[in-house]
């Protein structure tokens, strides 16, 4: 597959999970990726060479803090003389439970800070440039809980909710550029419901420890309240999806939320 080549990509958050995913398969179809995140040297090498090894030209490792807009201007300017991003996936995000009493000022910030402002700041240097070019990509990635609420995840929720209103406004602003042969310039968040990645572990653990420690239990249990198919997603699969919204024939997909929760917000 090679229907990225010549194109590059900037994936956050892509240390893990579905971060890493997207990464592994826009490589695959021929991207030079940048991946992203916090991490030890051995961390990053590791993830450079997965990518490497799904396929990607290359690979690039960028380690800003997207709690910090200098990072973030810094890792920007440095990605856009790599040539890019053509494709801008927003994935890095944090999420902490606890009800509004117990939300502190720190816990807003931070999830605000990295869920929400780091978008802010990724798309609006990005974005000009993809206008520019007459193709670009922007996949956020939001989460159900940008389309409905759950108790006890306050910032969380507002954070998901902020990032699908954000895209809908970037959808709009550059809805004109480019052209279906370009495949013009769109914006879009996938949603996930349960996926199997680490920012669920802390829910998972807390659910099994109702069953005596079983995990599987836990899972179904958790699955069984919200996820209609009571079926998990992998993150490759959100990352096919991401896939498919890069490619021209999507041109005229963008605004839109595209739900991967087996029927969760269905109901």
């Amino acid at each position: 597959m090679s229907e990225l080549t010549g194109k590059t990509a900037l994936v956050t958050g892509s240390v893990q999970g579905i971060g890493l995913a997207i990464a592994k398969v826009l490589g695959r179809a021929g991207a030079r990726v940048g991946v992203h995140g916090l991490a030890t040297d051995e961390q990053a090498k590791s993830t450079v060479d997965a990518v490497l090894e799904a396929g990607a030209p290359e690979v690039r490792f960028f380690g800003a803090d997207v709690k910090d807009v200098a990072a973030i201007e810094t890792m920007m300017a440095e990605v856009t003389d790599w040539g890019g991003p053509d494709i801008l996936v927003n994935n890095a995000g944090i999420q902490k439970t606890a009800s509004l009493a117990e939300a502190d000022p720190a816990i807003w910030d931070a999830i605000i800070g990295v869920n929400l402002s780091a978008a802010f700041h990724t798309m609006r240097l990005a974005l000009p440039a993809m206008a520019a070019k007459g193709y670009g990509r922007v996949i956020n990635i939001a989460s159900v809980h940008g389309l409905v609420a759950s108790v006890n995840k306050a910032p969380y929720v507002a954070s998901k909710f902020g990032l699908v209103g954000m895209s809908k406004v970037a959808a709009l602003e550059y809805a004109t550029a480019g052209q279906k042969a370009t495949g013009g310039v769109t914006i879009n968040c996938i949603a996930p419901g349960w996926t199997e990645t680490a920012i669920i572990e802390p829910q998972v653990a807390a659910r099994a420890e109702q069953f005596g420690g079983d995990r599987d239990k836990g899972i179904a249990d958790l699955l069984a309240e919200k996820q209609p198919t009571r079926r998990t997603s992998d993150p490759s699969e959100i990352g096919e999806l991401a896939l498919w919204l890069c490619n021209p024939i999507a041109h005229n997909v963008t605004g839109a939320t595209i739900p991967v929760d087996g029927g969760w917000t269905s109901q």
